[in-house]
């Protein structure tokens, strides 16, 4: 499941940016903070998009290179996603020195915005969905799996494997979790190269 870090002062930017999130097809995991050093410990999350407005925290910051901890703390994978209030040189040169997926001010419209958190989604779940998943999965997951795609009540997937209903809930729960899905709706909802080995 994506994990985004919304950074911003602003209780309604913040939560109107989550709201924006919330609505994308996939389940994502949001956190928000409106505080730096709460941002730097949900930085060891190791949130796969981080979207930040720096400027309300200038006054709070004795040197613009405290942002750096943020930064540093980041994983390779992150993608920052930056909405500045407003222009400050002092921030823009700081951040024109770091790896930046996507930058305007909060007068943008919501569309651009949305655009970019898609792309950046897209190309992380490429980056999974191209993974080869048989090699997650054992043989016999695979099979209760294919079974369950076709649409197989439980009591007849049991019945094909020989197993019990307890254990055919078992293994979807353990299918759920090597695949990353939290229900079984996002695992078939994510693409076609997830849900079919």
């Amino acid at each position: 499941m994506p994990k985004i870090l919304v950074i911003d002062r602003c209780y309604y930017s913040r939560t109107g940016l989550a709201q924006l999130i919330s609505e994308s097809a996939l389940s994502i995991d949001v956190v928000q903070t409106d505080d730096l050093l709460r941002a730097r410990e949900y930085m060891k999350w190791k949130p796969d998009i981080v979207i930040a407005d720096f400027y309300g925290f200038l006054h709070d910051l004795h040197h613009i290179d405290q942002l750096s901890s943020i930064f540093a703390a980041s994983s390779t994978k992150t993608r920052f996603i930056l909405l500045p209030s407003a222009r400050s040189a002092q921030l823009e040169n700081y951040c024109a020195t770091q790896d930046i997926w996507f930058s305007a001010d909060k007068t943008c419209p919501l569309e651009a915005v949305d655009e970019a958190l898609q792309n950046a989604l897209t190309r992380m779940h490429v980056k999974v969905d191209n993974r080869h998943i048989a090699s997650l999965l054992t043989l016999r997951e695979e099979q209760i799996l294919q079974l369950w795609k076709k649409g197989d009540s439980n009591e007849s997937i049991a019945e094909c494997m020989q197993i019990t209903v307890k254990t055919v809930y078992t293994y979807k729960r353990n299918i759920r979790m090597k695949l990353g899905a939290n229900n079984r709706f996002t695992l078939f909802r994510r693409g076609t190269e997830l849900a079919q080995i």
